[in-house]
């Protein structure tokens, strides 16, 4: 018989102040009728652009619209995009959607992101740009690397940092690697506001271009001409809202979350038939996810079928468990070898962490993990 889930796989967190917060501002926007583009987008984008560092930040409907702004503006058409394969349908989707190839690209085992090595492997002499994915919040310790790269090919970097609000690689920012970084406010995100997204970059530029994609492609929020071929892509108010009374949490969030993940460092070290990935001091993951590796020939749905039916623990979805160059909406598409992220895929595990996760609720997950795998 299944027991009652103890702990779930995912759990916004906003507390009473915080409800009250964005009922207030929400109030606002509907007594001013100003529910667009308005003052507390601004608020956001000022907010956001500070905490991770950046120049400029523009805030939009969705991480995917964060993504496709920035490819268009980077003149993706008719070029191809280097892209992990272990990552989520919209990082290749934006790249299709803006006009430009997708080229699926291999990872590196110890840290399921794109390394010097797979980005190399995954060229061509019209390769117009680089996605870098910091899968489950931690900075790809090869950023610097593949950074110098594409300044030296004179190709654009964009990184989907939609993992990775508040995350670090040697005290910099993720975001702040690439010519631009695209975020997620998705609802299990570490930083949710519902739905939204935003775009940083260091350029004046591409943010008064971003700004004008966001907007229908019209020169200005009041009007003008529409002088690109833009969208729907603006952040209401209301989201903006959550947006930020979320931020303000950050660093209490990525505090609590770290501390889950030292619990399962140490707790994991006992338990046979599963490796958490290499630490990396460099870097100062947000632990959107905490990942870890099955033993071969370990059967990972029967695992997480046990943990939630025999002790109440609800698994994280995984990052990804299907690698993009097999789902069929990417049929078709040229790639080379792929074993790397095929086998990690196929392996991993992301154990749950919240922003409120309690001692106890670690201890319940170890504790199952152990019964099972034993």
């Amino acid at each position: 018989m299944a027991v009652a889930l103890r702990v779930p796989p995912a759990r916004p967190v906003f507390s009473a102040a915080d409800r009250d917060d964005v009922a207030r501002m929400v109030t606002e926007a509907l007594a001013t009728g100003s529910m667009t583009l308005g003052p507390r987008t601004v608020e956001l984008e000022q907010a956001f652009a500070k905490r991770h560092q950046a120049a400029h930040a523009v805030a939009v409907s969705s991480g995917t619209a964060a993504l496709e702004v920035a490819l268009r503006i980077m003149g993706v058409e008719g070029r191809d995009v280097i892209v992990p394969t272990n990552t989520f349908f919209a990082t290749a989707a934006a790249v299709l959607h803006a006009g430009g190839r997708v080229r699926f690209a291999d990872v590196d085992p110890d840290t399921l992101s794109l390394s010097l090595e797979t980005v190399q492997a995954a060229l061509t002499p019209d390769t117009a740009a680089v996605v870098l994915v910091h899968i489950g919040g931690a900075v790809a310790p090869s950023s610097p690397e593949i950074a110098a790269l594409c300044a030296e090919r004179g190709i654009d970097l964009l990184e989907d940092a939609a993992h990775a609000h508040g995350s670090e690689l040697d005290g910099r920012p993720a975001g702040s690697f690439g010519r631009a970084a695209a975020f997620s406010f998705y609802p299990t995100k570490v930083m949710a506001s519902g739905e939204g997204g935003m775009v940083i970059t260091d350029e004046q530029a591409f943010d008064d271009e971003a700004r004008i994609y966001r907007d229908q492609g019209k020169a200005g929020f009041l009007g003008g001409d529409h002088v690109r071929l833009g969208y729907a892509w603006r952040m209401s108010e209301l989201h903006a809202a959550v947006g930020i009374v979320q931020l303000r949490r950050l660093d209490e969030f990525l505090a609590i979350r770290r501390r889950a993940a030292d619990a399962y460092d140490a707790g994991l070290a006992a338990i046979p038939g599963i490796t958490p990935l290499p630490a990396d001091l460099r870097v100062g993951s947000n632990y959107y996810k905490y990942l870890a590796l099955l033993d071969p020939g370990i059967d990972r749905a029967d695992v997480k079928k046990r943990l939630r039916e025999e002790h109440g623990i609800g698994m994280s979805g995984e990052v990804y468990a299907s690698p993009l160059h097999d789902q069929p909406v990417f049929q078709g598409i040229d790639h080379g070898p792929l074993p790397v992220a095929e086998d990690v895929c196929a392996r991993h595990v992301c154990l749950p962490v919240h922003s409120d996760m309690t001692a106890a609720e670690t201890d319940l997950v170890l504790t199952a993990l152990a019964a099972v795998l034993s």
